[in-house]
């Protein structure tokens, strides 16, 4: 098998971000590249070079797994990153918009009696969630020695979004347009922005939360 032939198989066999998966794949051709080359100079003519380069390199199948886990480890760190910054980001961006929501003094006062019981519940699942990605993007880094593999803690933080995800955009929904809840409040203008920014966080999340669960499920 030449070098072309056996970069293409290796990168079928890897599936993950398309940057980092291209980077694997391209260092592993520059690898064989230098191999074959170094074989060439002492005296082989370039096809065997290869094939003997390939072969040194070792099996798709022996070296992909370690690749695998590379890659893994990368879906995982990303999903991590985004809910560690973006989660906290969210519910200060909330924060200010009720802190300086601009609507009579009465308003508040007309909530019903069930809105800041909500409200405590999605901080805590926010809270939560951010906790969990902080831990989980330790574990993918310097924690990593002793987890033994990121299959386990990227799987549980792709879970653990899925799950959470439809939990705070329901708590979300139910405090903006609830019933009983003052009308005003959902036509205040700056909650547009908001709940865009929002959506746009939680539809990156979604999408790197699937992409988790899809790279460690059982083979």
């Amino acid at each position: 098998m030449v070098i072309d032939d056996y970069v293409t198989d290796l990168g079928r066999a890897l599936s993950g971000p398309p940057g980092p998966k291209r980077d694997l794949v391209v260092e592993a051709r520059d690898s064989l590249a230098d191999a074959a080359d170094a074989l060439q100079a002492a005296g082989l003519d370039r096809l065997e070079a290869e094939r003997l380069a390939v072969h040194e390199f070792g099996e798709v199948a022996e070296v992909a797994p370690g690749y695998q886990r590379e890659l893994t480890a990368t879906a995982g760190r990303w999903l991590a990153t985004l809910i560690f910054l973006s989660v906290p980001v969210t519910v200060l961006m909330w924060s200010a918009l009720w802190h300086f929501y601009p609507v009579a003094s009465d308003t508040w006062a007309a909530r019903p009696d069930w809105y800041s019981t909500v409200s405590l519940l999605l901080d805590l699942t926010q809270l939560g969630i951010g906790v969990y990605g902080g831990l989980a993007l330790f574990a993918l880094g310097r924690g990593n020695r002793w987890i033994g593999g990121p299959r386990l803690v990227t799987r549980s933080l792709g879970i653990v979004v899925l799950v959470a995800l439809p939990v705070t955009g329901g708590l979300g929904l139910l405090l903006t347009l609830g019933p009983s809840v003052p009308h005003s409040v959902g036509d205040f203008a700056p909650l547009a922005l908001a709940n865009l920014l929002t959506s746009a966080s939680w539809a990156l999340q979604l999408y790197g939360a699937a992409r988790c669960v899809r790279l460690t499920r059982p083979a």
